[in-house]
């Protein structure tokens, strides 16, 4: 199979599989197969084994040595330490942006979301895409390039949490009252928007973990999940 045929098979099942993940298709501890991934999309080991390395760089597949590879596993101490780490980078990343923000920076924050369709699963991935492409362009708007990478990293972790709170029909006009905060040179404002978005997501995302979601996560556990 040629090289741009392999990655464009690669960037397929990394996608699809990212969305699965994320919408809560494939559960956590949910055993990935090579075998039966290849049949489903027709190709050699390779694009897939590629593909799942990804999603282990983003913390969304466990790789076991001679075991295989899992969607990742989270204990309720883990979810809940990195929404505080979010919150903690991202009030900062509000705040820097708003002294540092360039008229060309706010153009690019406000044509991220392509807007509403539906609420299904692809439009759901896609806002959910859309959400960390705005929170990282914040970031890199505070001037601080490693803080916008461990921002960017952080909401790839999330990822399957964020998209239970992440609602097309509202995530563009959340936006755009950071926007403002941020075209006024105001930090303290910015900041009380971002804290509202996080604080607001946080509610959501626990009521949906405790009423619908319970038995696909270690919540009775407080040390590290077995990665």
């Amino acid at each position: 199979m040629p090289q741009k045929t392999k990655d464009a098979a690669k960037d397929i099942i990394y996608r699809k599989i990212r969305t699965e993940i994320i919408t809560g298709r494939k559960k956590p501890g949910e055993r990935l197969s090579i075998d039966l991934l290849k049949k489903e999309f027709g190709t050699s080991v390779t694009p897939v084994r590629d593909a799942l390395q990804m999603l282990g760089q983003e913390e969304l597949v466990t790789i076991k040595p001679r075991s295989g590879y899992y969607v990742t596993l989270i204990t309720l101490k883990e979810l809940n330490d990195m929404l505080d780490l979010r919150c903690i980078l991202e009030l900062a990343s509000a705040a820097l942006a708003a002294e540092r923000v360039t008229e060309e920076q706010i153009s690019r924050l406000e044509t991220v979301h392509a807007g509403y369709t539906d609420d299904g699963d692809e439009s759901n991935a896609r806002y959910t895409e859309e959400n960390k492409k705005f929170h990282y362009l914040v970031a890199q708007a505070s001037g601080n390039h490693e803080l916008a990478l461990q921002i960017a990293h952080i909401h790839d972790r999330l990822a399957r949490f964020v998209v239970m709170s992440t609602t097309g029909k509202k995530i563009a006009q959340t936006h755009s009252i950071l926007i403002g905060r941020l075209k006024a040179h105001d930090a303290a404002g910015a900041q009380k928007a971002m804290k509202k978005e996080i604080d607001d997501g946080r509610k959501l995302i626990m009521d949906r973990i405790m009423q619908e979601e319970a038995n696909y996560w270690h919540l009775g556990a407080t040390g590290s999940s077995d990665h």
